[in-house]
């Protein structure tokens, strides 16, 4: 069993942004030379979220549109009054989302779905740099 851990890193454009970061992982795969096992996502950070979905632009826009019904931007909440940085959103969105994702690999490939890609999701108020630790376990 072999363990080995990369970072990604990139700039996002605030809040709603999603950023497909499958390629970048296929080629982290791909460089690592594992054959199978399980490569773990996670974003660091508490404004950002990380799952799958078919990113393309009608479904891009339903979760923009999502996130928004669930946890509206244009209300208060108590992590404002806190810190007076108007982004309790962004945290409560991350916090249902989760920051992390484990996707399985076979064959130096990840097995993922024809239409499924794995997307970082920005919840910040404002255009952030981001890190994001992928740590492959495999042989």
């Amino acid at each position: 069993m072999d363990v080995q851990t990369e970072r990604l890193t990139f700039s996002t454009k605030g809040p709603g942004d999603l950023v497909d970061i499958t390629a970048e992982l296929h080629r982290l795969l791909e460089k690592s030379k594992l054959h199978s096992g399980s490569m773990t996502v996670f974003g660091v950070g508490s404004t950002l979220g990380i799952t799958t979905f078919e990113y393309e632009p009608g479904l891009i826009k339903d979760m923009r549109e999502l996130y928004e019904r669930l946890v509206p931007s244009d209300q208060s909440y108590a992590h404002d009054e806190t810190w007076g940085d108007a982004n309790g959103f962004s945290h409560l969105r991350a916090a249902l989302q989760g920051q992390s994702l484990t996707v399985p690999f076979d064959g130096g490939r990840l097995l993922l779905g024809a239409w499924q890609q794995v997307v970082v999701a920005e919840f910040d108020h404002r255009p952030r740099q981001r890190e994001i630790v992928v740590q492959l376990m495999g042989k």
